[in-house]
């Protein structure tokens, strides 16, 4: 910037998506999207090492499956066991808007505790990827290696994949009240990053809290959290050039959205004839004030290969397996936890012409299975009379994407 020490870069991106699957009820079975993202970097060398600022600001558009969720690019619906249709939406976000002097980030950054946070970016796949408001201080020891702790707002990362906190249920399913925490999640990693790739263990704790009137009193829990998570990145440049591989476990105790679930629902291509089915990192007894945490585990592989330096393919899969403290409403014969399993896999060819410009096309699958059957939804929308049961499920979708960045 002239007259100032400060150096200035203005970039985005504009994306536009083409997305066809299955149709359920009065959904759709395409939908569209536009995206454009304006970036501004502000960067000062002073005294104390290199004061930054970044802010990164969306609109988008989105119409059909990606407002209804059923295509898996975002999870879930309103209303249990319903598909409705989904009409044209914009939306705007704060993505990122952080400051980061020396050691300290404060802001709206990435989680400290993400590893693989959709790096491939054409993938949907189960994986922590969130932006929310946190203050942390990261430590350097020379050689790549680092060492940061955060404190994270579960709740501010609203937009970006769901806030970390699922809320609380009760055991026999129903949402109760979630009371205010009494302190953020803190989240700490140890990270490496040379020649070879990067890797990286993190962790993080916090608390949850519900509440729910009962009679003329109230009953309340509080129950402690926490995940972690391991994940490695191998730079292959023997393959070709800029060839990656991404290997990541994480396991949470209460604290679901660590492994990249929302609260909104569980299932990559949402609805479906499952339906919606909402998730809560803790259940509440309201007879005793006891609380049981919810469980889980996910496992992560993505891997990217350059065919020619203009033409390269992504190939990413989850699996989880979650263990519910609570029995999901609407369930029929054993009165027992969902417990869902999901797989997810994603496959892309991208072809660059010219820099800054991706043409793509992906072909995303997932599968989802419930330890106990749900009436499926028809296809009007609405829970079937005939009441045919299912547990498990099978949903694909392709997209094609555009995308400019500058």
């Amino acid at each position: 910037m002239p007259g100032t020490e400060t150096c200035l870069r203005v970039g985005g991106r504009v994306r536009a998506e083409y997305v066809v699957g299955e149709r359920f009820g009065e959904s759709d079975a395409y939908g569209t999207r536009a995206r454009g993202r304006l970036n501004i970097d502000a960067r000062t060398a002073t005294a104390y090492g290199t004061l930054r600022t970044f802010i990164r600001y969306e609109l988008t558009n989105n119409s059909g499956m990606y407002n209804n969720g059923s295509a898996g690019f975002n999870v879930g619906g309103t209303v249990a066991g319903f598909n409705t249709i989904a009409a044209s939406a914009t939306t705007s976000l704060v993505d990122l808007a952080f400051i980061q002097f020396g050691p300290i980030t404060a802001g709206r950054a990435q989680s400290f505790f993400d590893f693989y946070a959709s790096d491939f970016n054409f993938n949907s796949i189960r994986t922590a990827d969130t932006r929310l408001n946190l203050l942390a201080y990261t430590a350097t020891f020379g050689s790549g290696f680092s060492a940061t702790i955060s404190l994270e707002d579960r709740v501010s990362g609203a937009g970006t994949g769901g806030g970390r906190d699922l809320g609380v249920g009760s055991l026999a399913g129903a949402t109760l009240v979630r009371q205010g925490q009494d302190y953020p999640d803190l989240v700490g990693s140890l990270r490496v990053d040379q020649g070879w790739g990067s890797a990286q263990l993190s962790g993080a704790v916090g608390n949850r809290k519900g509440a729910a009137a009962v009679g003329l009193g109230a009953v309340e829990g509080d129950e402690f959290v926490w995940a972690i998570q391991g994940g490695v990145k191998i730079n292959l440049p023997m393959l070709a050039a800029g060839d990656t591989l991404f290997l990541q476990a994480a396991y949470a105790d209460g604290a679901l959205g660590y492994l990249g679930y929302t609260g909104s629902g569980v299932g990559a291509f949402g609805l479906g004839r499952i339906g919606n089915l909402a998730l809560f990192d803790t259940a509440l007894n309201t007879v005793t004030g006891s609380m049981k945490n919810s469980t889980g585990y996910s496992l992560v592989a993505a891997f990217r290969h350059f065919w020619t330096p203009t033409l390269r393919s992504e190939i990413s899969a989850s699996y989880s397996e979650l263990k519910l403290g609570y029995v999901t409403p609407g369930t029929v014969g054993l009165q027992r936890s969902m417990d869902p399993k999901e797989f997810i896999a994603a496959a892309n060819l991208i072809w660059s012409p010219v820099s800054g410009l991706d043409i793509g096309v992906e072909v995303l699958y997932s599968n989802l299975q419930l330890r106990q059957p749900v009436v499926a939804v028809d296809n009007f929308g609405v829970r079937s009379n005939a009441a045919r049961l299912i547990k498990s499920e099978d949903t694909i979708a392709g997209r094609l994407r555009i995308q400019r960045d500058f």
